[in-house]
């Protein structure tokens, strides 16, 4: 997991986890990344057609799943849900899975709909997590042209 301190954006954690997927691309794994945005609407969109099952068992297969900039905003029940699911199944799989947010873990909890659940898929996803904290000024306001 990669996370910022105090709200810090800009600082690498989606460059550091993009480097990592290629690293593990070179190394024969799969990988997927997405903002956790577009892939909260991809399972709705999965749930809508009935595909929502195979579009889980699809992101379960993965060797590594980076998850980028997660918890900006509150998670509705049906998101909440499917977070829950998607933790779930990779721990049960032992799969990887990289989290970027600007939030702590903890602090996911108050973005969510249903506390008990999203502790549930918290505790999976921090239980054998190594969690790299990034502080310091914005890459982007040091570079900015």
């Amino acid at each position: 997991m990669l996370q910022s301190v105090g709200f810090t954006v800009g600082i690498g954690k989606t460059h550091l986890a993009t480097a990592l997927g290629h690293l593990a691309i070179t190394r024969r794994h799969t990988v997927w990344m997405t903002r956790a945005e577009k892939l909260f609407t991809r399972l709705r969109a999965a749930r809508l057609d009935q595909t929502l099952e195979a579009e889980v068992r699809r992101l379960t297969r993965l060797d590594l799943l980076i998850i980028d900039d997660f918890a900006l905003k509150a998670l509705d029940a049906l998101t909440t849900n499917d977070f829950y699911e998607i933790a779930f199944e990779r721990h049960a799989r032992a799969a990887a899975t990289i989290i970027t947010s600007n939030r702590d873990p903890a602090e996911w909890l108050t973005m969510t709909t249903d506390q008990l659940l999203a502790q549930s898929a918290v505790d999976r996803l921090t239980g054998r997590a190594h969690t790299l904290i990034l502080d310091g000024p914005s890459y982007r306001q040091r570079h900015a042209v």
